[in-house]
């Protein structure tokens, strides 16, 4: 079985000449109207001069950590010297994910609009194929890393299976790190925008949304590119490697004594594989009919995806029984698939505006924006209860299929709860195995708001606008399904990379017992901490994102006083200062909160030793998920909400109740776009640090 990890380069080259093929499709279109290229434009501009400028700052960032993990190599308190260069790797493919996918973004937002003159199915086509290029570009630069890197350890250095496993599973660390400075700077940037045009535009001058005379309408659809394209996919990129890479870690372990490790880790990589092709295939399916309502194109998007899902369920039967030949084990990848697909759902029904929840949500702009924001608070957090207790099902199911056992008492119970672990992380596995369609639909969403912005902008007619709003609308409910998706995966990773990092603590030399009883001090000082990491986390990018637009806000009263004949279209507002005042923001907001995830878990561990690690990692990871679910449904749930209104609900646009909905949106913009999907970053860069210094922690503590 060693000799066949070569197809996860099969799969990597499937996902790539894909992710070309699209883009190729996306740029036969035009881009209209010489407005409309001139717009794009400037939106493209002010996209790549941010992310240049975020890549600047994170690398000098990168270049210090690279010489710390140096330095403890030298001193023997790494495992090797592969991980100073694993952790640069896997930032430069998380990083690159990123800004693939924001280019294809700024190059497909004008032609979306420019389809959809032509027709709804062809702006739909234009920006699912955008998606496309993303989702399919992050599993194939997902599977290149790990399998290159698989190579370079067995056949360069030479390493034993179970070594290649531990060793591995400290290699996500880089592809984390990325990821949140990523995620935090773009949502303050894309937050501070939005909030700041909405404040000002609509609710101040009552202007529409894009409208060309609102000075940060520019920054707000570059804020959708750097936060939502670039930020997610350097977000999802590191969820889908870190899955693959704790399954490897788990498979060593529990498969070791019986000979079959190289099986154990080769079917992670497989069953992505099998994911990569039932992605292509479900693509195909994605089409729809012109006056299509927003529940039509949820159910083309909903076939799509549902039948990547099955077939890569079928397919995992006879696959799971050859290389491991456990019927267990293809229970638990089921469960994983039937959990995403389950997490998509109710994620859809809280957030989407054909359901209850969000057309009762926009009921209460009635009353005013108190009444507007103490529902939407509430919503978020009823929400919860549905993905809690399908990931709960998913970890019970996966555990005892894979062969885990419940009962503490038996003989064999540490090889059965080797195996039962391992089930939850092949469930993972499965869970994100259709990440290529899924991101696509998620990925899809921004190019669609920003065609939105692009046809207001240029003055395009209604019919076209319709369809853009129609997109967009659609494109709320997709990001809101996708963040789901991705925090559901991420508290299945997170769990797996808990069980590695007990595993790898344990291997160290010189560790006795390893008390984890939770009336041992320092687990239940460590769950403290954890649970405090995650609210002070989101409290520092929430003030991040509070900050920066204020600054915004100030810039377009100011202009709007100052700039004579800006809301009679006589003269054109000041956009780059807009998007300067929230690329500056974002850099200098984004450091602390992301330094945060490196420096708590190491000085707790310091401190207190390896069991306070422990402890903090499970306060951060059963918190993180509850919140980052609540906030991202509850912000998902106030946009569509508006959305609901401007389509002439309660009075429509420029009523009292489209106010008090915009002023919801505002509130519930940090908490969808920025602190919500960063807490799933949190949550594993917690448990990959703290890996990759177990040997530092375990040399080094007061207690």
């Amino acid at each position: 079985m060693e000799n066949l990890f070569w197809l996860g380069l099969v799969g990597a080259v499937i996902a790539l000449l894909f992710a070309v093929a699209q883009r190729a499709k996306v740029l036969k279109f035009s881009e209209g109207t010489e407005q409309m290229q001139k717009i794009a434009s400037s939106i493209r501009q002010g996209a790549n001069a941010y992310l240049k400028r975020q890549y600047t700052t994170v690398a000098k960032i990168f270049l210090a950590v690279f010489v710390v993990l140096l330095i403890l190599a030298a001193t023997r308190k790494l495992d090797n010297w592969f991980i100073p260069f694993a952790f640069l790797t896997g930032g430069i493919y998380s990083g690159l994910s990123g800004f693939i996918g924001m280019k294809i973004a700024t190059s497909s937002n004008a032609r979306t609009a420019h389809a959809a003159h032509e027709s709804l199915n062809r702006g739909l086509s234009v920006a699912f194929s955008s998606g496309a290029v993303m989702g399919f570009t992050v599993v194939g630069l997902g599977l290149l890393d790990v399998t290159i890197w698989f190579h370079i350890l067995k056949y360069l250095a030479h390493y034993e299976a179970a070594q290649i496993a531990q060793t591995m599973v400290m290699f996500g660390m880089g592809a984390s790190f990325m990821a949140l400075f990523a995620r935090v700077g773009g949502g303050i940037f894309t937050k501070a925008a939005d909030v700041g045009a909405d404040l000002v535009g609509k609710v101040e001058a009552g202007i529409p949304e894009d409208d060309p005379r609102n000075p940060a309408t520019i920054a707000d659809n570059v804020g959708d590119n750097v936060g939502d394209v670039a930020g997610m996919g350097a977000d999802l990129y590191e969820s889908y490697v870190g899955s693959i890479l704790a399954t490897f870690a788990l498979g060593a372990a529990a498969y070791g004594a019986s000979g079959l490790t190289w099986n154990a880790m080769l079917l992670p990589l497989i069953i992505a594989v099998v994911g990569v092709v039932c992605s292509v295939i479900g693509t195909f399916l994605i089409r729809t009919k012109e006056g299509a309502d927003q529940r039509a194109l949820l159910g083309t998007l909903r076939k799509g995806t549902y039948t990547a899902a099955i077939l890569a369920a079928i397919a995992a039967a006879p696959i799971t029984y050859f290389v491991l030949g456990s019927w267990g084990v293809y229970i638990a990848i089921l469960a994983g698939l039937a959990a995403g697909c389950a997490i998509g759902y109710f994620t859809e029904y809280y957030t989407s505006d054909t359901y209850k929840p969000t057309q009762g949500l926009a009921d209460t702009t009635q009353t005013g924006a108190a009444t507007t924001i103490i529902g939407g608070i509430s919503l978020g957090m009823k929400s919860t209860a549905a993905p809690i207790i399908i990931v709960g099902i998913a970890i019970i199911v996966s555990f005892l299929a894979a062969g885990g056992s419940l009962s503490t008492g038996s003989d064999t119970y540490s090889e059965l709860f080797s195996k039962g672990l391992y089930g939850i992380g092949i469930a993972a596995v499965g869970m994100l195995s259709t990440l290529g369609i899924t991101l696509a639909t998620d990925a899809y969403g921004p190019v669609a708001d920003n065609a939105g912005g692009i046809a207001e902008m240029s003055g395009l007619g209604e019919e076209v606008r319709n369809r853009t709003d129609a997109l967009d609308s659609l494109g709320n409910t997709t990001a809101a399904t996708g963040k789901g998706f991705a925090i559901g995966s991420a508290a299945l990773t997170a769990l797996a990379l808990l069980v590695s990092y007990v595993d790898v603590v344990k291997n160290k030399p010189n560790v006795g017992t390893v008390d984890l009883a939770l009336t041992n001090p320092a687990v239940l000082v460590g769950i403290f901490v954890g649970a405090m990491l995650t609210f002070v986390f989101a409290a520092l990018t929430m003030s991040g994102v509070q900050r920066a637009a204020q600054s915004i806000v100030v810039e377009v009263r100011r202009q709007f006083r100052e700039i004579s004949g800006i809301m009679e279209g006589k003269s054109d507002p000041d956009y780059a200062s807009c998007v300067d005042l929230c690329t500056r923001g974002a850099l200098h907001e984004m450091v602390a909160p992301s330094l945060l995830a490196i420096i708590v878990p190491i000085v707790t561990g310091l401190i207190l030793g390896v069991e306070s690690v422990v402890g903090l990692l499970g306060g951060v990871t059963v918190t993180g998920f509850v919140m980052a679910v609540f906030m991202s449904n509850a912000g998902g749930a106030w946009d569509n909400a508006k959305k609901y209104i401007e389509g002439g609900k309660h009075g429509g646009k420029g009523s009292d109740c489209h106010k008090a909905a915009v002023i919801g949106d505002t509130v519930g913009d940090p908490f969808k776009d920025t602190s919500g999907p960063s807490l799933n970053i949190l949550i594993k860069l917690c448990s990959t640090v703290s890996i990759v210094f177990s040997g530092l922690i375990v040399s080094i503590h007061l207690f």
